[in-house]
This record gives structure tokens, sequence and C-alpha cells, in this order.
């Protein structure tokens, strides 16, 4: 599969699609257009993103993470975090069951 293919923007919010879904796993691809926010929120499970591109910020446990292509970030269960995108930015949620 070519993520490249199923990344798109919407005119403004999040567009959320799902790559792969299993007991254990899910997989979900993210597109953000410029200017969002995604206000502060836990996850009763583990996982990571991982950016694909675009340019945010990620805030975990109220630590600032740049967003940027290539960065990895790791979330315990229940950390609050919140997003912002400067920029279009597409990214890869992975939950664990």
């Amino acid at each position: 599969m070519n993520l490249n293919n199923k990344i798109e923007y919407p005119s403004e919010g999040v567009l959320s699609k799902v790559i792969n879904k299993t007991e254990k796993n899910n997989l979900t691809l993210f597109c953000m257009s410029s200017g969002t926010d995604i206000s502060t929120h836990t996850s009763t499970k583990e996982g990571f993103v991982y950016v694909l591109e675009g340019k945010g910020t990620f805030i975990l446990n109220g630590k600032e993470i740049p967003m940027e292509p290539g960065v990895l970030i790791f979330m315990d269960q229940n950390a609050p975090h919140s997003l912002n995108a400067k920029e279009n930015t597409a990214f890869l949620l992975s939950l664990n069951n």
C-alpha cells in the first residue's frame, strides 16, 4: 500500500481513514488542514504517531514535540495529548488493544 496516495486534506479540520483494524491494533491515517487544533484528550490504549508530512506541534504530558516528517511519538495509555497543524499535516496513529 502506498500511503502517499491516501493522503487527502480537507478544506478545514481533520479527515481520518482507517488503514487496518484488527482485534489487537488500529491503524488510522489522519490528515489535518493547516491551522487545525485537536484539543487535549486521552486514549485508554497505548500507541504511537508517525508523521508522514507537514509541520505542527504535538503536546504530550505537557511537553511540546515538533511534528515533522519522520518523527515517531510513543504514547502511554491515558497520556494527555493535543495537536496543532501549522501547515497541512498527515500522520499515522497506531493504537494497541
